[in-house]
């Protein structure tokens, strides 16, 4: 009897373990700072001390190396009009960027944006980041896929909240350990563990650009990037402004 109480416990104890609770919490601003407002930013991150932004729509799609502190492109490449390109990270000084429904990435030199290769990649792409190992990338389902530096797929993972597929999963960041993702069309952005595919903790950015600063130009939530001090930024597309924010609980 007192062994099947052992087995009963710890097999509770583990359900309770796995079962642990969503935290949820908001962004307090530390810093606010210019965007330009044409940007329809798909892919945002720091490489070394760079801010890359890599901005969409057919005609509008570009790469930018953007300056923090005025908002403004320093330098940008712009797209052939068929392309609608998506998210973009470094790994290994090379630059990788998606496309949307294209069917190929591209990979161009991170310091000279100097064009090397076209890869094929049989999804639609979304978000894309790094462990800095391997590429992460989303399709705006509830998957995400591990990919080698030819793009091909080593593992894929199903994102869950509370148990259920999160679908839309659009910009991708790795934060400490973490994979924090947009959830398209919503103000909300999912903290992943990369192992399991739980969403530990949530983000509620509503009401993170204030209403006087909207236009009818003013698109959603888009774009997350940690620079090696472990700053944080939040923007949008078309956004006017972009925060260095850090987390509060709700």
């Amino acid at each position: 009897m007192m062994r099947r109480l052992l087995i009963i416990s710890v097999t509770l104890l583990a359900c309770a373990c796995s079962g642990a609770q969503v935290k949820h919490y908001r962004p307090k601003v530390l810093q606010e700072y210019v965007h330009d407002a044409s940007a329809y930013t798909q892919g945002l991150f720091f490489h070394q001390d760079t801010l890359y932004e890599t901005t969409g729509q057919y005609g509008e799609s570009s790469l930018r190396k953007v300056d923090l502190q005025s908002g403004n492109p320093y330098s940008v490449h712009r797209f052939s009009s068929k392309y609608f390109i998506e998210g973009s990270v470094v790994l290994n000084d090379v630059l990788y960027i998606l496309t949307w429904t294209n069917r190929v990435a591209f990979r161009y030199d991170a310091g000279s944006l100097s064009y090397i290769k076209t890869l094929s990649y049989p999804r639609e792409g979304w978000g894309l980041t790094t462990d800095g190992r391997r590429l992460i990338a989303s399709d705006g389902s509830a998957w995400l896929y591990f990919l080698d530096e030819d793009m091909k797929v080593e593992k894929k993972l199903q994102v869950k909240l509370d148990g259920k597929p999160l679908r839309n999963l659009n910009e991708l960041e790795w934060i400490k350990g973490k994979i924090w993702a947009n959830v398209y069309l919503t103000d909300m952005i999912a903290i992943i563990d990369p192992d399991s595919g739980k969403v530990e903790a949530t983000l509620d950015c509503s009401n993170l650009l204030p209403a006087k600063l909207r236009t009818r130009e003013t698109d959603v939530l888009n774009g997350i990037a940690a620079d090696n001090k472990g700053n944080i930024y939040i923007t949008g597309k078309n956004w006017p402004r972009m925060y260095r924010i850090e987390l509060v609980k709700q």
